[in-house]
């Protein structure tokens, strides 16, 4: 066992001996003695210490000084009845402290007790439960504040860790502070009791016990009971005082003392004020000498502190031009430039107020559900998104960087909402022609008076935060597969073996890098195809990674693997799908085109053939799109990889499929054929 859990068990333990065991006087002095003593440790400690939450454990500390004062009550209780001798302690607290007469120590007592009940613990008994009020109150903001830096990156996710930690033991202290100050206020309700049955039961004693007089045990006993009462009120009255500085402390970055006293006297004029005001009181009857003494006091302490304050200034000034010379012939640090943010979104002045929770915008929230929603629908870990206003943009402009290069722009009218035609609205409204930043829909802005009746009309509305928002989510899918990195990867293995670490150590790094791993992901990212079942993508590598090494041709095995994923994304259940086929000719070409080399294979097709297979593809894809359809062709599986590479510079969107990753119960409908025209 530690020393300190043997001390603290200790101390717990002879509060308990004492309400049971009859101790010695002597025993009882030196106990109160120490009580007397902890109890100035917990003031001091309360005063000085710079966070109420480096005495997060203030609760408990006053159950256990309460209980340990309330047991020596017991005791010193048993020796005044059963001896009338209490102790050295308590004697002289009755006798030096309460002026050695009844009345004097009982008035001093009283109002112990009161400074004790009306001021100190009414006060920090309600700080207290406003504090943590309030404190439970802010929780959910500070909880998103923390969110938000960490979704911009102004902090990391330790960083992140630890806030979210101190918000929570907060919570937990003054909770538990709003509950501990009743320990104090009934540790001095006990001790108004106890003194109270002392004089009593002690009179009583004396009078049948020891044959003394009313008025002779009443003087007797009283004085005793009285010093038992101040010996026990005053350190209770102590750790009152140190609950309420607790609960009252304010300064979290300098020592108390200084700043309290800086505070109080840090401006000269007012103590020139007060010197000035204190000289004239001399002039009335009151003292003349003892008020001239105080403002001279006051006078001069004005003039040192102003003279002091002007010296300051100017080291502060001459420190300040020694900084800025020193930056001057320094070489500046470069190395923080040097990092480029994954995805950066920059705005305008007048986007602000979307991204500034203090003003009612979300776009924070929404930027952290974008990561989320891309997690859950990919299976990749999505960087940070960093968000900063920047003042060369248009004040509703905003831009979207990919590696720090920008991909996309958008513009937004604040106070206005994006109305978008379905294509069946029963009227049209009037507004400002835009086009959806998106997918580069037409669109109109409308005012909060029209959507309602947009609405009705069948239009689609949406507000600036959503278009933003759906602007940065489809821009992360179009870049996912280069925003994954090998730490990215690095990061999914290491979760991944924690379940299935056999899988792991038999293919990595024994059958392939992390850096073919990583392409890949980043094949099938490319396509939009999620990788969250990274147990059956690995199992398909480890399967055919002994024999070849080819990235491309392993993610093909791979697809072919995760065809029931495939199938139910772009094949609804129960319902038959119109696609378009790829002919046997036009497979057999590319297959006799195709060049194997060390960098690995690409396609040597003329481009006369090209040129026509484009045109071919655009015709079926018109065609499917007129019919409501997604733009998807079915290949032979050994074709599918070099036609879609053959087709997406030309079409990005278009789906392309192998026979191999439809699962048997699909229903297709072919309703044309990629040929030659």
């Amino acid at each position: 066992m530690k020393k300190g859990d043997v001390g603290v068990a200790l101390y717990l333990l002879c509060a308990v001996l004492f309400f049971i065991i009859p101790i010695p006087n002597f025993i009882l002095d030196v106990m109160l003695a120490f009580n007397i003593a902890m109890a100035l440790i917990v003031l001091f400690n309360s005063l000085f210490v710079k966070e109420v939450l480096d005495m997060s454990f203030f609760p408990t500390l006053l159950l256990f000084t309460t209980i340990f004062r309330i047991s020596l009550n017991v005791s010193s209780t048993r020796l005044i009845l059963r001896s009338g001798d209490p102790g050295n302690v308590v004697k002289t607290f009755g006798q030096f402290v309460g002026g050695n007469d009844l009345v004097i120590g009982a008035i001093i007592f009283i109002v112990l007790v009161i400074i004790q009940f009306v001021v100190i613990n009414k006060g920090s008994e309600r700080v207290a439960e406003v504090t943590a009020r309030f404190t439970l109150d802010a929780m959910p903001g500070k909880q998103m504040a923390i969110d938000a830096d960490l979704n911009t990156g102004v902090i990391n996710e330790a960083q992140a860790r630890e806030r979210r930690a101190k918000i929570q033991a907060e919570s937990n202290f003054f909770g538990a502070m709003d509950g501990a100050t009743k320990y104090v206020k009934g540790d001095a309700t006990a001790g108004i009791i106890i003194t109270i049955i002392n004089l009593a039961g002690g009179t009583v004693m004396g009078v049948m016990n020891q044959g003394l007089g009313a008025m002779d045990a009443l003087q007797k006993y009283g004085l005793l009971t009285i010093g038992d009462g101040l010996v026990s009120q005053i350190p209770s009255m102590l750790i009152s005082l140190a609950t309420g500085i607790l609960v009252t402390k304010a300064s979290k970055e300098a020592d108390f003392g200084d700043v309290l006293v800086s505070q109080l006297f840090g401006i000269p004029k007012v103590l020139y004020l007060v010197g000035g005001t204190m000289i004239a009181l001399g002039f009335t009857p009151l003292n003349f000498f003892l008020f001239l003494i105080f403002g001279l006091v006051f006078i001069i302490a004005g003039y040192n502190i102003q003279k002091n304050s002007e010296v300051k200034a100017i080291e502060e000034e001459a420190e300040a031009a020694e900084e800025s010379g020193e930056e001057i012939r320094k070489p500046e640090n470069v190395i923080s430039l040097l990092q480029v943010d994954p995805i950066e979104l920059e705005f305008g002045y007048g986007i602000i107020p979307l991204a500034d929770a203090n003003q009612g915008g979300d776009l924070l929230d929404r930027v952290i559900m974008i990561r989320r929603q891309v997690a859950l629908e990919l299976g990749t870990i999505v960087p940070i998104i960093r968000m900063r206003d920047n003042i060369q943009l248009n004040p509703n402009q905003y831009i979207i960087k990919i590696k720090g290069i920008q991909v996309t722009e958008g513009e937004i009218l604040f106070d206005h909402y994006m109305a978008m035609n379905p294509g069946h609205v029963e009227q049209e409204i009037s507004g400002i022609p835009t086009f959806e930043p998106s997918f580069h829909l037409p669109a109109i802005w409308i005012t909060e008076s029209q959507r309602e009746r947009a609405e009705s009309f069948g239009y689609t509305v949406v507000d600036p935060p959503s278009i933003i928002a759906t602007h940065i989510t489809e821009i992360i899918k179009t870049h996912i597969a280069e925003l994954l990195s090998r730490q990215d990867v690095q990061t999914l293995i290491d979760n991944l073996k924690e379940t299935n670490s056999v899988l792991v150590d038999d293919l990595v790094p024994k059958l392939l890098g992390i850096g073919e791993i990583q392409k890949v992901l980043q094949n099938l990212l490319r396509e939009q195809i999620s990788i969250r079942d990274l147990l059956t993508i690995f199992e398909s590598l480890a399967d055919h990674a002994q024999t070849t090494h080819d990235t491309d041709v392993l993610t093909e095995y791979v697809r072919q693997s995760l065809k029931r994923s495939i199938s139910s994304k772009y094949f609804p259940a129960n319902e038959t799908t119109s696609v378009v086929t790829l002919d046997p000719q036009v497979e057999q070409d590319i297959m006799n085109s195709i060049k194997q080399t060390e960098q690995g294979a690409y396609l040597t097709l003329d481009p006369e053939k090209t040129k026509a297979i484009m045109n071919s593809v655009e015709e079926e894809v018109s065609k499917l799109e007129n019919m409501g359809s997604n733009p998807i062709i079915v290949t032979s599986p050994i074709v599918r990889m070099y036609f879609k590479k053959l087709t997406e510079d030309y079409i990005k969107d278009l789906i392309v499929v192998s026979y191999n990753e439809i699962d048997n119960n699909v229903e297709l409908q072919s309703v044309g054929m990629v040929t030659y025209k």
